[in-house]
């Protein structure tokens, strides 16, 4: 995934009110920016971290930036949870996550379920499809481990048994971990911070539920899926 136009830098001042960011760009400038990320966002809002906008596509648009990307010890971190359907998407098509290769089609946001939209279709004639749900990952607190979720997620609940009934119907189902961000040697359930989807989780691959977890290289100028990372489960 590239941006185009490129990012501008700036210097965060605050994240408030969960999608509002005001900013202090290069030249002098101090202006609010739509935050794409309604989660926790636990340790990447700190004041004063340099960060990356994208200007907005529509002149009309009343927020003339988006945020897309924070520094943090050193490493650039995505936060918009816009992208990563995106990434994996065109990720499969080159053929880049070897265990999602084995398909000639693919198409998103399908209806399944109960209510739902998968991420992710994949087909291929002749044999079951592969529904794939997409979960954007930024979270970090130790040294080493990726986590999900950075608050409590019941509609992250909600998906993982919806996929379940999938894997039991005799479709294959997995639940993909994209890890925005490269300084991570593994992933774990951040069970302490919503234990709700961790039992889920834990139901979910007891009923035929595969994960997967791959992180990202991420620059300014674009981010592309990067290694396949051990999950500590």
């Amino acid at each position: 995934m590239r941006f185009d136009p490129s990012l501008l830098e700036g210097r965060l001042l605050r994240r408030y009110k969960r999608f509002l960011a005001d900013v202090r760009l290069a030249d002098g400038r101090e202006i609010t920016a739509h935050c794409p990320n309604p989660g926790s966002m636990l340790g990447l809002d700190g004041p004063g971290s340099r960060v990356w906008l994208s200007p907005a596509d529509k002149p009309s648009r009343k927020l003339k930036f988006t945020w897309e990307l924070i520094e943090t010890e050193g490493t650039l971190v995505g936060i918009n949870t816009g992208h990563p359907n995106a990434i994996v998407s065109e990720s499969v098509a080159a053929g880049r996550i070897p265990e999602l290769a084995d398909y000639e089609r693919q198409r998103r946001e399908v209806r399944y379920g109960t209510n739902s939209r998968i991420d992710l279709l994949l087909e291929r004639d002749l044999q079951p499809p592969c529904y794939v749900e997409v979960k954007n990952v930024h979270l970090k607190r130790g040294p080493e481990a990726a986590e999900f979720p950075d608050s409590v997620t019941a509609r992250g609940a909600k998906h993982l048994l919806e996929l379940a009934a999938m894997a039991e119907a005799g479709a294959r189902s997995v639940m993909f971990f994209l890890v925005q961000r490269q300084d991570c040697c593994r992933f774990n359930l951040a069970g302490d911070i919503d234990p709700g989807y961790e039992k889920a989780f834990r139901e979910a691959l007891e009923r035929g539920v595969e994960a997967l977890c791959y992180d990202c290289d991420v620059r300014p100028d674009g981010i592309d899926i990067g290694r396949r990372l051990p999950m500590a489960l």
